[in-house]
């Protein structure tokens, strides 16, 4: 009962003049800001009241050459529809343009901008204006300039608006659970057909051709907060258009070209010595009439010719020897299980997901020939395309044809000479057929050598209340199944088992905390990564692991066909044991290490490292890992404790949902789950009440605090929290108020900050309720916080209004309409979920997690659901008043910590800063001020990169 509506209009940044740059992504905020028919964001709040959440359920995104509209609402209460379709005329005709209404989005618009400024947002609009020089593309980027965002007029927005906004540039879409289409045409007719054309015919959308080249493009760019060092090769191409069999053809090739690879990048990356971390290659429409093969890489510093120079050397390999017929073969096979699953779940597909697609017809032509007949395509074609037919592709990253190669790093290594000498180097080894063919490696046949003896059901008892089936297996696991028609091709599963990284002792904490990463990397089912990818090509069955502060986990998802798979890759994670060998502990340790120089690169990265140690205390629990503290790191034991904490069955419960047929899935859960043999040397398994909780403690003053990182380009970013604790006695309750009071808190913030007074481009209210251990008695502690950018100079003003909007909440109560609002989100949310098997998977494991848990997971079930019930039921604005009094502090003024990140400024801003804060006090007002005296700002030469749409 939901619909996927949208309005799409053939118009975006690239026809802007000058003095418009940015102005079509304007007009895309103005119209949810104001039309003939609403104001004041009205449209917000109307779609916001019928469960429509602002960012998640509408939105709309401006991209170089088309600006789209989207909504999904509900359909089932009367009058919706057609409201929400009269929603999108308003956009396509009567949009309201005034003086007011720019100035009060114009904040809004600064701070994308802003948002966008950051390391990834430079090198991408870098990496665009490069791509496309010589075109209008080049310089034109959605979200436009800063002078033009700060002082277009409104008379020249408007003007855009009226130009470009034609009914015969736009089409509209509904896609939902519609039992009449013609009703819903009649609809569409009726809001649509009053517009009236306008008067004189719209100007043409003239096409902007992109320039081809022979000379390759090179840029050595540095940035100095990159996340690491990189590589891009980009070679562009006219857009194709399938409009035969013979075309779509072509592009399964195509795709089988980009599949079989990257398959040989992975390989690559996981040899001992590598030249890159990762790397990739796909196929991108970039803009109307151009798209792009693009390989991309991450390497380790100074890595960055000798990465170009192998993933060159790769493609030059495959157009002198093409591709194996086993190399083939796993992208055909990975291919087909894509469409297979595709098919089996065609009835089962997101309204968005149809939607999308006629989207494309209509901006791109892309052709919609329905699931059935693209499912029989594939299974009639993939079998007879052969390796020529695919190597053929292998052309199109040509360095003489439209190439642009492009390193980033942080400090500067290569050169422009130095690429420039790999290409010649690795064109002369083609010419000369110097480079050898693939050698490919020995892949075992089954994952499971010897079949396990399997284990019998010791116990079995249903729960009818949540459709589930409970065994206690003769090894001690616990399983729950819940058998769904959701999809057809999905079934997801967790095991967890209480006892994590809180257990151990400070020293050994470092070590171990690293074994899941070094573990994952060597292989945890046995084989190396690179020999498993081949082993479950065809196959959808993936699972990874988690070990957290209170747990252990895996996870899996996989086709029901695949179920087999997917429960021997556990029963290998419970069976074999991960060995370190140097030259793999090697990798993982260089890659770790680049990562930490990384996140120190990173301005938000000081931030986030001191509001943790504000709100969750200096333990080394919570303290970031340093490079000293790699040095330290022993893989052995790493291992060893990962190898422990995938060891005991009898500690673990598992909960497994999806398209099940127990005749089949129970004998293979019995096989590979019961299979895992018990082992004799294991320890008591722990209880939630075993366990040994972090140490976390919330300051119980009021602490406000600057972070100054040194920054290419000022960011600011804001984060307030508020200790929560939530009493024993009331604690089943109070969990719901938390979720309606996040969302409550969320809306509000957000019409102050940005529909108000213009300042936010978006706002994120979150919980953290892990403050202690998950006992079964005891209160539960955590903090909600309260994030968003914004211009540095307003950071304090705008904490100001937070403040003052939560005391508001407390002392005078939201509104009834807020009460509804939040009330239909969550009741819209909940009806979605009710429908997704993650989200039934959720709510059993919390059941099992709950405190009330007492070894019925149906009753706790009940329990937790009438929880739910009872706070809806009971949730009027005076019900939310007394919540939000209780559970943060009451006034929220007299205890709560500020963190702000700022850019490293001079002496006397920061001495400025200090006495604008005086009266709430710093707790560290003279390390800072210290350490403010001899900060030095960072001259950078900039690089940039783009992003061809915007979404906001």
């Amino acid at each position: 009962m939901r619909a996927a509506l949208s309005l799409a209009v053939k118009v975006g940044s690239v026809v802007e003049e000058e003095d418009e740059r940015g102005v079509a992504h304007i007009v895309e905020h103005l119209a949810f800001s104001a039309t003939s028919r609403y104001t004041n964001h009205d449209i917000v709040k109307f779609l916001e009241s019928i469960g429509a959440e602002f960012g998640a359920c509408q939105n709309a995104l401006t991209s170089s050459d088309e600006t789209i509209y989207e909504l999904l609402v509900p359909v089932d209460k009367p009058g919706l529809l057609s409201q929400a379709i009269s929603v999108l005329a308003e956009f396509s005709s009567e949009v309201r343009v005034s003086a007011e209404d720019l100035e009060k989005e114009r904040g809004a618009v600064l701070e994308e901008y802003r948002g966008g400024r950051n390391a990834t947002g430079r090198m991408q609009d870098s990496h665009w204006a490069l791509l496309f020089e010589g075109s209008k593309y080049a310089e034109r980027l959605p979200i436009g300039t800063e002078k033009v965002i700060r002082t277009v007029p409104h008379e020249t927005v408007r003007q855009f608006y009226h130009k470009w906004y034609h009914l015969s540039n736009m089409a509209v879409f509904a896609v939902g659970d519609f039992p009449d289409t013609q009703a819903v045409v009649e609809m569409i007719k009726e809001h649509f057909g009053q517009k009236i054309p306008a008067s004189c015919p719209p100007p043409a959308i003239p096409d902007f051709p992109v320039p081809s080249h022979i000379e390759p493009r090179f840029s050595c760019f540095v940035e100095s907060e990159a996340a690491g060092s990189a590589v891009v090769v980009s070679c562009k191409m006219p857009a194709d258009r399938i409009k035969t069999v013979n075309d779509y053809r072509d592009s399964l090739a195509e795709s089988m070209f980009h599949w079989a690879l990257n398959q040989r990048f992975f390989k690559i990356s996981r040899r001992n010595d590598p030249p890159y971390f990762s790397c990739s290659s796909a196929a991108e429409a970039l803009v109307r009439p151009v798209k792009a093969y693009i390989m991309t890489s991450s390497c380790r510093e100074r890595g960055t010719v000798e990465a170009l120079e192998s993933m060159l050397l790769e493609v030059a390999r495959v157009r002198l020897h093409g591709f194996s017929d086993r190399e083939i073969s796993i992208a055909r096979a990975l291919m087909m299980s894509d469409i297979e699953s595709a098919y089996l779940e065609r009835d089962q597909m997101q309204s968005t997901t149809l939607r999308d697609e006629f989207l494309q017809h209509f901006l791109h032509e892309d052709p919609v020939v329905g699931i059935e007949y693209e499912a029989q395509l594939q299974k009639t074609l993939l079998p007879h395309i052969s390796s020529a037919e695919v190597v053929k592709f292998a052309a199109n990253f040509s360095t003489t044809s439209s190439c642009v190669i492009k390193v980033v790093e942080p400090r500067a290594h290569a050169s422009l000479e130095d690429l420039k000498a790999i290409v010649l180097k690795i064109n002369t080894l083609e010419k000369d057929n110097a480079i050898p063919p693939w050698d490919e490696e020995q892949i075992p046949e089954e994952i499971v050598s010897q079949s396990p003896e399997p284990g019998s059901i010791l116990d079995k008892v249903e729960h009818p209340g949540i459709g589930a089936t409970e065994m206690i297996l003769s090894n001690g696991m616990r399983i729950c199944y819940k058998c769904t028609d959701f999809l057809d091709d999905q079934v997801v599963f967790t095991g967890f088992a209480y006892g994590g990284l809180s257990e151990l002792s400070e020293d050994e904490y470092t070590s171990c905390s690293m074994g899941s990463t070094i573990a994952g990397e060597i292989g945890i089912f046995g084989y190396r990564p690179s020999v498993l990818m081949d082993m479950l090509a065809g196959k959808r069955a993936e699972v990874g692991t988690k070990v957290g502060a209170y747990m252990r986990s895996f996870s899996g998802d996989c086709s029901p066909s695949d179920l087999e798979t997917a429960l021997q890759l556990v029963y290998q994670l419970f069976a074999t044991k991960v060995e370190p060998r140097e030259e793999e502990v090697k990798i993982v340790m260089q890659m770790a290490e680049e990562a930490i120089y990384a996140q120190e690169r990173d301005p938000y990265t000081a931030f986030a490292n001191r509001a943790r140690e504000i709100n969750y205390g200096n333990s080394y629990f919570f303290k970031p890992i340093k490079i000293s503290d790699l040095k330290k790191v022993d893989p052995i034991r790493a291992c060893e404790y990962f190898n422990n904490c995938f060891k005991d069955p009898s500690s673990f419960t598992v909960v497994i949902v999806g398209n099940i047929d127990p005749s089949i899935s129970v004998p293979l859960i019995l096989q590979y789950l019961g299979g895992i043999p018990n082992v004799r040397d294991a320890v008591q398994p722990l209880t939630r009440d075993d366990l040994k909780g972090l140490p976390f403690k919330f300051p119980e003053t009021i602490i406000r605090e600057v972070v100054r990182s040194p920054m290419v380009e000022a960011q600011c970013f804001v984060q307030l929290g508020f200790p929560v604790v939530l009493k024993s006695a009331a604690m089943t309750e109070d969990i719901h108020y938390v979720g309606f009071l996040i969302k409550l808190l969320e809306t509000r913030i957000m019409q102050v900050l940005r529909f108000k007074y213009g300042q936010i481009y978006s706002v994120n209210v979150g919980v953290f309720l892990g403050g202690n251990k998950p006992s079964r008695s005891g209160d539960v502690r955590g903090d909600i916080s309260v994030n968003f950018s914004c211009d540095p100079d307003m950071s304090s003003k705008l904490v100001g209004f937070v403040l003052e909007e939560i005391s508001y909440l407390q002392n005078e109560g939201p509104s009834e309409e807020d009460v509804l609002t939040i009330l239909e989100i969550e009741q819209r949310a909940h009806e979605n979920g009710l429908q997704e098997n993650y989200y039934w998977l959720d709510r059993i494991l919390r059941s099992y997690q709950s405190r009330v848990y007492s070894g019925d997971v149906g009753s706790t079930f009940e329990i937790q659901d009438e929880g739910r019930l009872k706070v809806r039921d009971a949730l009027t604005p005076e019900a939310m008043q007394l919540a939000l009094q209780r559970v943060v502090p009451f006034p929220c003024r007299k205890q709560f910590t500020v963190v702000i990140l700022m850019p490293k400024s001079s002496c006397w801003d920061s001495f400025k800063t200090l006495l604008t804060w005086s009266s709430g006090g710093f707790s560290r007002d003279a390390k800072i001020l210290a350490g403010m005296a001899g900060a030095v700002v960072l001259a950078v030469t900039l690089w940039r990169y783009s992003r061809s749409a915007l979404r906001s």
